[in-house]
């Protein structure tokens, strides 16, 4: 009967304005649904049939729950749901409306879907409502049968499994399965007392809802399957068992009914959970103003049974991914932390919210904290496409592979193109952003690469924050594909007290903003968050919570201590390859930074010139990349040391230029302005070095 009549309707492009005549004429109402911006125009006919009164409706489609039963609205919106859905042009339905005096009227409603053009999404629905009682009661009679009224129990019960059935269709998790038991009132309109639910674990029945409050039975917890109890019987014989009466109750089950006699029961269905002829639990419906059922009644439980079965085995099964998802991505996020010499550190992990705050979803995002020779950090967050198993098994191997790059020494350039080449040459379809900040936290200098990642944000001492922008390269996976594996390397200065916080696009994304929005509201968070760097990790995962989303979350926070903290030595070390001049201003850039913050700025010309004129030598005269390293030496009289290795065993020579010569110079220059230099063989080259003394920090 709901599809009757049903065919699309022929509507003119100024609808509503100008509707069909001959819709009034046949007191028929006209509404227009503007899906986007969520308004529902209804004209005056259709005001007449909701019994609305000029006012009182404020063109919000929830407003119409003044007029339609919850059970209705329910049905209703399945119906609608799933014709958006599976792209359907039009729908039919009857549905009952209360009146302003109370009484309930049968109505029929046809709206035509209309899609844009982009893919046939839908972006409106226009359609008519008429009242239907009179028809449906002529029907009826006409067939001979008593009419299904409004308050025909048949009908309502036949309802209430429908709208039960549409709600579970949308539960993931066990718990939203029993909640839509409870929360759309199925078993209050079937007439039922108290519900039971219990599912098979390992020979057992373990019960995983009861009601209501109080009514638990001791030792029925956990019961097995040869148990006098009627849950244990249908689990048994895969067979309903329907109980109409309390002596047929005490009869039956002697060792439960002393136990339940205070809930007045006088009636009982138990219904086995059955899926493919395999029982995985049982449900109960206990009755106190009932005896017996009829068989139509029967066939509604049982029909009702198996929805919940359905419901529950998928929920089951979905549990049992999300438990192998999450133990897997677990597995490869790193399980500790190592605690830095200089620095404060605290990362956090936010899985996907999913169904509302009842679930979670995994996620491909991840962050790593990388420890590096001489004082120096690596610091990780990326965030591979997608939201599956899959997403975190890669997730997994792209971080051990990035870590065991930046350990290998190579600069965070070509820690970034390597991983893309693995990303893209492993058996996958997936692409990542990443960020990786190597820092030295003896001289606050921050190399910074960026692949289609969001930017880093700076937290200064006095507790303003702000967005460092970094110029970056394309996603891993992308890069390599494209053959586009330059990524530039930013530099960003880390003072003492200042706070680097990396984080993937979950924490920046809200609905109705875009990404700039996004993160300005998330640096004003940041600048008005705690100074430790632990409760602010906790306040951002705690709003991010709040706001929920359907995108996971990683999250670094690196603060650099004050001068007065414990620090290493300092250390620092450039790769410089051939050819590339921009590589060799940045680590004259920096060479001086470093010096500087290692109180020796009075020699900062010096040494900036001395490994200058050996990074050049390296890589004149030799093949490959040179390797510049500069660190603070100990002891008696503190000394800062400037190594730079080529792969070439042919030493140097000290010689005298000639007037005009510009070659010979180089090693004047050093001899000059270093305290002491030499060199030595490093296996398939070797290292230029000097040293310069330098005054203690006071």
């Amino acid at each position: 009967m709901v599809d009757r009549g049903a065919s699309a309707l022929s509507l003119p492009d100024d609808w509503p304005a100008h509707p069909e005549p001959i819709l009034a004429l046949n007191r028929m109402g006209t509404f227009d649904w503007d899906l986007e911006a969520g308004l529902f125009h209804m004209d005056a006919r259709a005001h007449e049939i909701f019994d609305l009164r000029p006012g009182e409706f404020d063109g919000d489609p929830d407003s119409l729950g003044v007029r339609v039963p919850p059970s209705e609205g329910l049905r209703l919106d399945a119906l609608v749901a799933q014709a958006l859905k599976d792209g359907s042009e039009n729908y039919g339905a009857y549905f009952r409306i209360r009146r302003r005096d109370g009484t309930l009227r049968w109505t029929h409603t046809q709206g035509y879907i209309r899609r844009d053009g982009t893919g046939g999404r839908p972006s409106r629905i226009v359609g008519i409502v008429r009242d239907a009682t009179d028809e449906l009661r002529e029907l009826s009679e006409h067939d001979g049968r008593a009419p299904a009224l409004p308050d025909d129990p048949r009908r309502r019960q036949g309802n209430v499994v429908q709208v039960t059935t549409a709600a579970l269709a949308h539960a993931r998790t066990v718990e939203d399965v029993i909640d839509v038991l409870k929360d759309t009132q199925g078993v209050t309109h079937l007439g039922a007392t108290s519900l039971v639910m219990g599912l098979v674990e390992a020979g057992r029945i373990r019960l995983i809802a009861e009601g209501p409050e109080g009514s638990f039975v001791p030792g029925t917890r956990v019961t097995r399957m040869d148990e006098p109890y009627p849950m244990s019987e249908v689990v048994r014989t895969l067979t309903p068992r329907f109980i109409e009466s309390p002596e047929e109750f005490a009869e039956g089950y002697p060792i439960l009914w002393p136990h339940i006699t205070e809930l007045d029961i006088t009636a009982a269905a138990y219904l086995p959970l059955i899926v493919q002829a395999r029982p995985i639990g049982a449900m109960g419906l206990l009755y106190s103003d009932r005896r017996g059922f009829t068989h139509e009644e029967r066939d509604i439980l049982v029909a009702l049974g198996s929805s919940i079965a359905q419901s529950l085995q998928r929920a089951m099964f979905y549990e049992q991914e999300k438990d192998i998802a999450e133990g897997l991505q677990q597995a490869m996020l790193p399980r500790t932390i190592p605690s830095v010499p200089g620095a404060d550190v605290a990362v956090r992990y936010r899985a996907a919210a999913i169904g509302g705050a009842k679930g979670r979803d995994i996620g491909g995002d991840w962050y790593d904290l990388i420890p590096l020779p001489g004082g120096r950090v690596g610091a990780v967050i990326g965030d591979v496409q997608g939201h599956d198993t899959h997403a975190a098994a890669v997730m997994g191997q792209l971080r051990i592979v990035l870590r065991a790059y930046a350990a290998e020494g190579h600069n965070p350039a070509t820690v970034m193109a390597r991983a893309s080449v693995f990303l893209h040459e492993l058996d996958t379809d997936r692409f990542a952003t990443c960020l990786y900040a190597e820092a030295d936290l003896a001289t606050g200098v921050v190399q910074v690469v960026r692949a289609g990642h969001i930017d880093p944000l700076l937290r200064a001492s006095d507790g303003s924050c702000r967005r460092v922008p970094v110029e970056g390269g394309l996603p891993l996976g992308l890069s390599a594909e494209f053959g586009r594996l330059e990524y530039p390397v930013g530099t960003i200065e880390l003072d003492p007290g200042h706070t680097l916080l990396l984080c993937t696009d979950g924490l920046v994304e809200q609905p109705g903003t875009d990404l700039d929005d996004g993160m300005q509201i998330l640096t004003g968070l940041i600048a008005a968050g705690p100074h430790d760097v632990r409760a602010l990790a906790d306040l951002l995962i705690d709003e991010a919570d709040e706001r929920g989303g359907d995108d996971d979350v990683a999250l670094l926070v690196l603060r650099r201590r004050g001068l007065d903290a414990p620090q290493s030595g300092g250390r620092l070390q450039q790769h410089v390859a051939p050819g590339d001049p921009e590589a060799l201003a940045e680590a004259r850039h920096l060479i001086r930074a470093a010096v500087r913050a290692w109180g020796a700025g009075d020699r900062a010309d010096e040494v900036e010139l001395v490994a200058d004129e050996l990074m050049t030598n390296a890589l004149m005269h030799t093949e490959g990349a040179a390797i510049v390293t500069l660190r603070v030496l100990g002891g008696a009289e503190r000394r800062l040391r400037v190594e730079v290795e080529d792969t070439s065993s042919a030493l140097p020579r000290r010689r005298e230029a000639g007037t005009s010569g510009v070659s010979g110079r180089g090693l004047m220059l050093v001899d000059l302005l270093a305290d002491v230099w030499g060199v030595e063989a490093r296996g398939g080259g070797k290292c230029v070095w000097c040293e310069f003394g330098v005054p203690l920090r006071r």
